[in-house]
C-alpha cells in the first residue's frame, strides 16, 4: 500500500519572542507553538492528504492568530481537496475568513502567507500564497514548485521580507489569486514544505545539500540547524514529506 510519511518541526528562531508559524499535517495542526525535535506521522495515500504551513505576517498585530486560523481550516477541509478548484476555493474562503476575524478588531490588517501540497495517489497539487516555500527533491536535485509572492530583486539582493500578495493582511479587503498547480506523484518521490525562516537565511545550495545527505528525520534537524546556525532571525517551520509504498 501506497503512504505518505511527513517530518516535521516548527521553531521560534533565535530573536523572535513568539512562534507565528503554524503546520498542517492532515487533521493534525500545530499552532503558534514548539517542537523539541522532529516528528514523524505516516498516512496511507487514499483520500487527499495536505501538509502546509502558514506564516503569520511579521509587523502586523495578530499574525499567530491568522497563520492559525487559516491552519484549522485547511485542515478541516484536507479531505475534500481533490482537484485544483477546490484548492483555491479553499484558499479564498481562508481569505475571507481572516478579514472577517480582524474586522473592528485590534487584529486590524493581521495576515499569513500559506504554502503547501495536497497529496492525492496519482498527483500532487502544489499551492501557496505569499512566500512561503514547496520544494521537489527529486535525486537530481531541489527545486522550488511554488511561486513566490514578492517584488522583484535588486542586484545583488538575495531576499526580501516584503510579499505582494496574502491572505488578509490589510485595512481593507483584498482578493487573491493562489498560485496552484498538479505534477504525478509515485513512490519515493520527495518534498520539502517550510516558511521564509529557513530560506532566507539558508541558500538553496545547503538545503540541496542536506536533502541529499540525511533521511528525512536527520535532515529536518540538519535544516533546522542550519537556520539557527545562521542567526536563526525568524520563525522555522518545516516539513518533509515522502512517498513510499506501490
Amino acid at each position: 500500500m501506497a503512504y505518505v510519511a511527513v517530518t516535521a518541526l516548527s521553531h521560534p528562531g533565535l530573536l523572535r519572542e513568539r512562534n507565528e508559524d503554524s503546520l498542517v499535517i492532515g487533521p493534525w495542526t500545530l499552532c503558534a507553538t514548539v517542537t523539541e525535535s522532529p516528528q514523524t506521522l505516516v498516512f496511507p495515500l487514499r483520500s487527499p492528504l495536505v501538509v502546509a504551513v502558514a506564516d503569520g505576517l511579521g509587523g502586523h498585530p495578530g499574525g499567530d492568530v491568522a497563520s492559525a486560523l487559516v491552519a484549522r481550516r485547511i485542515a478541516r477541509a484536507g479531505t475534500t481537496l481533490a482537484d485544483e478548484d477546490a484548492v483555491r476555493d479553499t484558499l479564498a474562503a481562508c481569505n475571507t475568513a481572516v478579514y472577517e476575524a480582524a474586522e473592528g478588531s485590534e487584529l486590524t490588517a493581521m495576515g499569513t502567507t500559506v504554502a503547501g501540497l495536497v497529496l492525492l495517489p496519482e498527483s500532487a497539487l502544489v499551492f501557496n500564497v505569499g512566500d512561503s516555500r514547496v520544494f521537489a527533491a527529486p535525486k537530481d536535485g531541489l527545486r522550488q514548485v511554488s511561486v513566490d509572492d514578492s517584488p522583484p530583486l535588486r542586484p545583488g539582493q538575495r531576499t526580501t521580507s516584503l510579499v505582494t500578495q496574502c491572505l488578509g493582511g490589510s485595512l481593507t479587503r483584498r482578493d487573491v489569486r493562489p498560485h496552484v498547480t498538479a505534477a504525478p506523484l509515485a513512490s519515493g518521490d520527495r518534498y520539502l514544505v517550510c516558511t521564509d525562516g529557513l530560506t532566507d537565511p539558508v541558500t538553496e545550495d545547503v538545503l540541496d545539500e542536506v536533502m541529499r545527505e540525511h533521511d528525512d528525520g536527520r535532515a529536518a534537524f540538519e535544516l533546522w540547524r542550519a537556520a539557527i546556525d545562521a542567526g536563526g532571525p525568524d520563525n522555522i517551520t518545516l516539513a518533509l514529506v515522502r512517498v513510499g509504498g506501490e
